[in-house]
């Protein structure tokens, strides 16, 4: 009796663990997720606030310029991202103004093309070139201080700093502004310098001179006709005199 209900025992025994050993798992390991492109709209979105910005990166098509520089080359980017609160803060109708090609400017202009971390705000070198082009004065120039910890921005008629890191992964840096930045180029243009006048040749010089009054034919024409009425005038005088006396 004792070796049967030791028999049933490991029997039993042995049929559980089969089974144990047979039964799916309750929580698989999660799988990697997939490793895509850098996108700088996703990132933006996933952010939040960001939705002006966006909106005009896909209408000007520089987030597909982006898309292909991060992913096709090792250049760097660095991103002065404006919430949506920023451009709440212009003047009603800004953007409408503007024409597609200062639309493309604008947000150009709020990219630099090197990867700058934030501690590299304290050595780069003033003005900053910006996707919009030539940083020379009038143009669109960007300046960037520091004191402390404070990353100060200006491009001549904005004045603002970032108030936060959204993205950073070595090739590209997206920081959050609370301010949009107005080049100079767009919304305080200068008017052009005027064209030097054009050097005269010698030929003209000489034509100057010979139009002078005091070379005019005409006019020593008219000074010979009133020197001889008034030597004229003389001899009547004259000969009246003579008759009288």
């Amino acid at each position: 009796m004792t070796k049967l209900v030791f028999f049933i025992f490991l029997h039993y025994i042995y049929c559980s663990t089969f089974s144990l050993a047979q039964a799916p798992s309750m929580a698989p390991a999660l799988a990697p997720a997939p490793s895509g492109p850098t996108n700088v709209t996703k990132i933006l979105e996933k952010a939040g606030q960001f939705t002006i910005f966006i909106r005009l990166m896909k209408a000007t098509q520089v987030s597909n310029q982006l898309l292909g520089q991060l992913n096709n080359t090792y250049n760097g980017i660095t991103i002065f991202a404006p919430t949506d609160n920023a451009f709440s803060t212009l003047k009603s109708g800004t953007l409408n103004s503007l024409s597609d090609e200062q639309k493309v400017e604008l947000v150009q202009f709020h990219i630099i093309p090197a990867y700058l971390s934030s501690s590299q705000f304290q050595t780069i070198s003033n003005p900053l070139r910006t996707q919009a082009g030539d940083s020379g004065d009038g143009k669109f120039p960007l300046n960037v201080t520091t004191a402390g910890n404070t990353v100060n921005i200006t491009s001549g008629l904005t004045n603002t700093s970032v108030s936060g890191t959204v993205f950073t992964d070595g090739q590209l840096a997206v920081y959050q502004i609370d301010k949009v930045l107005q080049p100079l180029q767009i919304f305080d243009p200068r008017p052009p310098a005027p064209a030097p006048a054009p050097a005269k040749t010698k030929k003209q010089s000489e034509e100057d001179v010979g139009d002078s009054p005091d070379d005019d034919p005409t006019a020593d024409k008219s000074e010979a006709v009133e020197k001889n009425v008034g030597m004229t005038v003389t001899l009547i005088l004259i000969a009246l005199i003579t008759l009288l006396s």
